[in-house]
């Protein structure tokens, strides 16, 4: 695959770009199903259900986040790839959020993990001078293809971060043995 060089952009237009700094974003995106699935298993099923603070995600939650975060990101790929200048169509992640309740952490796994392999399809066949296309965003202005795939790259890295913090949570069953 050729693709533009990475720079790093700590502008508006990728909000993630400071998890993400100068790491490759194709390595990164790549690896995350494996360390969802190994945070999702260490976490267990209770662990699953615990979030960094009082009105915060759980880490299903955040997984079912994921997968639908990852059901965007396929439109938009698709999206940006298939019309000049695509406007991006922001969603309410707190909206969405509502139906959490109803799905396992793993189908979110499931999901998320089908979609982000058909992703890494798309991204494996995409020509060199479609990475600097012009894509809007109404609510972060103009970006490229390579700043969207960043985007997904940095958000992955917040989130595993938010798992991360919850799996080294002392288990609160366990500490009362």
């Amino acid at each position: 695959m050729r693709r533009a060089k990475r720079r790093y952009n700590g502008s508006m237009t990728n909000p993630y770009a400071r998890f993400l700094g100068n790491g490759d974003a194709l390595q990164t995106i790549a690896a995350t199903p494996a360390r969802l699935a190994s945070l999702a298993k260490q976490l267990g099923s209770a662990g699953l259900e615990r979030s960094t603070a009082p009105g915060k995600w759980s880490a299903r939650e955040i997984l079912c986040h994921l997968a639908d975060c990852e059901v965007a990101f396929a439109f938009r790929l698709r999206q940006a790839l298939a019309e000049p200048r695509h406007v991006i169509q922001p969603f309410d992640q707190e909206a969405w959020a509502k139906t959490y309740p109803a799905f396992t952490a793993p189908a979110a796994m499931s999901t998320f993990s089908a979609l982000r392999a058909w992703n890494l399809a798309l991204l494996g066949a995409v020509p060199a001078d479609a990475w600097s296309k012009v894509i809007h965003h109404p609510e972060r202005g103009d970006m490229t293809f390579q700043t969207v795939v960043e985007t997904m790259a940095g958000h992955d890295l917040n989130h595993i971060a938010q798992l991360e913090t919850i799996a080294a949570q002392e288990n609160p069953v366990n500490a009362a043995s």
